[in-house]
């Protein structure tokens, strides 16, 4: 049996789930996710509770049980309390700034770069326009519009600059030394 798959998620008083066979739909106050699961799995609830469990033993079986409970598991939080990510800009002259609902980031190109959200993703700058607050209810969309923006000016290795993750720490190298004096 799967540890991660096995394990139960609780369903706040305040999230509806509606189960249709294979598809699962989970309504909160911050917004409403559904999903498709694989054929081999199955979702029931009893009560306040969700288990997610699988058919048979088969390889595929095993394989799905454990992310689709971490699928579903990351549903309800999301629609519950909702994700959040922080990007951290570094280096002189680097500045974000939200115009609109859309991300303008000033990060040493000869123009801005502008970057609309996607649905339910909203934008906030925190520290001076140094630090991008990304946040919305499906962990996965969070996830990869940070990853879109961190790539718009990926930390360099040899100064530091760039865009990065609040949490990421960025090995620098060396750079040329010295030559002076060596003949």
């Amino acid at each position: 049996m799967s540890r991660i798959g096995k394990q139960p998620i609780a369903v706040p008083a305040k999230v509806q789930v509606k189960i249709d066979g294979a598809k699962i739909s989970i309504k909160g106050p911050k917004g409403e996710l559904s999903r498709e699961l694989p054929r081999e799995i199955n979702v029931s609830q009893e009560g306040d509770t969700l288990t997610v469990s699988r058919q048979d033993d088969s390889r595929v079986s095993r394989q799905m049980h454990g992310l689709s409970r971490s699928l579903v598991s990351n549903m309800v939080e999301g629609v519950s309390k909702g994700f959040q990510r922080k990007l951290q800009l570094q280096g002189v002259g680097y500045r974000a700034q939200v115009k609109g609902k859309d991300l303008v980031l000033n990060v040493g190109y000869s123009h801005p770069v502008e970057i609309p959200p996607p649905d339910g993703i909203q934008f906030a700058i925190e520290e001076k326009g140094v630090v991008i607050v990304i946040s919305g209810y499906d962990k996965e969309v969070v996830g990869n519009i940070s990853a879109q923006i961190r790539a718009v000016r990926p930390p360099e290795p040899y100064k530091g600059k760039g865009i990065r993750y609040s949490d990421e720490v960025v090995r620098r190298k060396a750079g040329k030394a010295g030559g002076k004096g060596k003949k």
